[in-house]
């Protein structure tokens, strides 16, 4: 490497290999990262992504190889090593005092607490000024959006004097209006010489907004491509190591006839805050109605009420004509209403995390059985036949689900809920998690059921997705539904705009008053 180029590195990974006892999380990976450049990390699930990125910040320590930043070799023990070298991550899910200010989280732990107020604004809005990050200092977290929250992550590691920025799932939860944004932000950034690392499994925001990708697969650095010189299906068979079908069916509604209408419904959070606003629609057997929002705007809420586990304050909740509101989850299923619920908290509401795959899979079907004792082998077979269905990694059907791998949780879920043979399937965000590759097959186990005339509604928060296996979809946008819309009528820009806010009238739109 010349010496110029050396010049041009700013972050490198030189054989990291990380072992979690007998599990090698990192194996010799190499990964290289230059200033001024936007460089995609691809992989599925446990490819060791979150692993390396996690030594990058200080919170794992690698067990050989070395880091390099700016070309000099590097040790870093902690966060605080890797903020001193200008690395600073912002993780998924995020980690800000919602009753503090902007300001307050962006200073929080920094020695600059005790400077004058004025000059920390100061300081904020020339940042923000300068990477076009627009955010009032003194705002509450608890009052900001998604997007608002996120640019106040970004201006923590910027405040520090973050030179390499690294992205986990920066737009799980953004609007494409609030995505494009963010993007422009990045590309500020990449032309004022910062390096930035971006982990996302949306491939079409990795054609966007990347310059290389760096691929991962079982735990090995397997190749680093160009991406103008790269496409969606030869990244993927670079993930998954042999070609993948990239295409979603998305067979005819064949039965047009209603199974659930919703009317009028009207539900409160656990703290008294209206989550669900005068909310009406239906569903007919042999649909998927998508559901669209940004995060928190009625949908967990929404699906907790239709399967009873939320009080209904107002409104009714029709299927097939019998009002089901006020009934508990149980005294539902002894109806035989067959209603199952994939929920957005896996293993706090769906499974038990202690057990294992076969006395999860009871847990859904003891109430049927007749007499004092539990036959446990069909639940075994269950187990069993779903292990090769969906092909779940466990080391047996008895292993507790709590020692499985996320996207593997999902699919222990999904299956055991096909499995019970619902007419209404409801699904929380059923891929999120997910390689691209798992993905598929929760999409084609969905059309599945719709193919066996069950109603599924599915909430999403990938709109190319939605747009192509949904027949129609649903936006919430702070607890009411600003469009009802058929998918293949409407544009992805259409879907963001009513996110925000804006209303989108359709003939489908008012068929749940009707």
């Amino acid at each position: 490497m010349t010496a110029q180029k050396e010049n041009n590195v700013a972050i490198e990974c030189r054989g990291i290999t990380k072992r979690f006892g007998s599990v090698v999380a990192n194996d010799k990976i190499n990964l290289t990262v230059r200033k001024g450049e936007i460089l995609a990390l691809l992989g599925e699930n446990g490819s060791g992504k979150t692993t390396l990125m996690n030594m990058l910040s200080g919170i794992y320590h690698p067990d050989e190889g070395s880091i390099l930043v700016d070309g000099r070799e590097v040790t870093i023990n902690s966060p605080t090593d890797a903020t001193k070298l200008g690395i600073g991550m912002i993780h998924q899910h995020f980690k800000l005092v919602e009753v503090f200010s902007a300001m307050e989280n962006i200073v929080l732990g920094t020695r600059e607490t005790l400077q004058k107020p004025k000059e920390m604004k100061a300081r904020i809005e020339e940042l923000s000024a300068r990477f076009g990050l627009e955010i009032d200092p003194q705002e509450k977290i608890y009052n900001m959006s998604v997007s608002e929250k996120q640019t106040v992550e970004i201006l923590k590691v910027l405040y520090r004097g973050a030179k390499i920025l690294i992205l986990d799932e920066p737009t799980a939860v953004l609007t494409p209006q609030e995505t494009e944004k963010l993007f422009e932000i990045l590309r500020r950034m990449k032309s004022e010489g910062n390096a930035v690392i971006i982990i996302t499994h949306k491939l079409n925001e990795v054609l966007s907004i990347s310059d290389r990708v760096t691929i991962l697969r079982k735990g090995r650095s397997i190749e680093t491509v160009v991406t103008s010189e790269s496409d969606v299906h030869s990244l993927t068979e670079l993930m998954v190591g042999r070609p993948v079908e990239l295409s979603i069916d998305r067979p005819p509604v064949e039965n047009r006839s209603e199974i659930l209408k919703v009317v009028n419904l009207s539900i409160r959070k656990p703290d008294g805050a209206l989550a669900l606003n005068d909310v009406s629609f239906t569903i007919n057997r042999g649909e998927i109605l998508g559901i669209a929002g940004v995060a928190g705007s009625g949908q967990k809420e929404l699906c907790e009420g239709l399967v009873g586990l939320l009080s209904v304050e107002k409104g009714a909740i029709l299927y097939d004509k019998e009002n089901i509101v006020g009934k508990t989850p149980a005294e539902i299923i002894d109806l035989g209403i067959s209603m199952s619920f994939i929920p957005e908290d896996r293993l706090g509401m769906g499974l038990v995390a202690g057990m294992g795959m076969v006395e999860n899979m009871l847990l859904k079907s003891y109430r049927s059985k007749k007499g004092p004792f539990v036959k446990t082998q069909p639940a075994r077979e269950q187990a069993q036949r779903l292990i090769k269905r969906l092909e779940i990694v466990t080391p047996g059907v008895d292993t507790p689900v709590r020692m499985m791998s996320g996207g593997n949780v999902q699919k222990v879920l999904l299956g055991r809920e096909i499995e019970s043979s619902p007419n209404v399937l409801i699904t929380a965000y059923p891929v999120r998690g997910l390689d691209i590759n798992s993905s598929y097959t929760v999409y084609e186990l969905l059309n599945e059921q719709k193919k066996k005339n069950v109603a599924v509604i599915y909430v999403g928060e990938d709109l190319d997705v939605l747009l192509e296996l949904c027949d129609r979809i649903m936006v919430l946008c702070h607890g009411k539904i600003t469009g009802i819309v058929d998918a293949d009528k409407v544009t992805k820009d259409e879907i963001g705009l009513m996110m925000t806010g804006e209303q989108l009238q359709s003939e489908s739109e008012t068929e749940g008053e009707n």
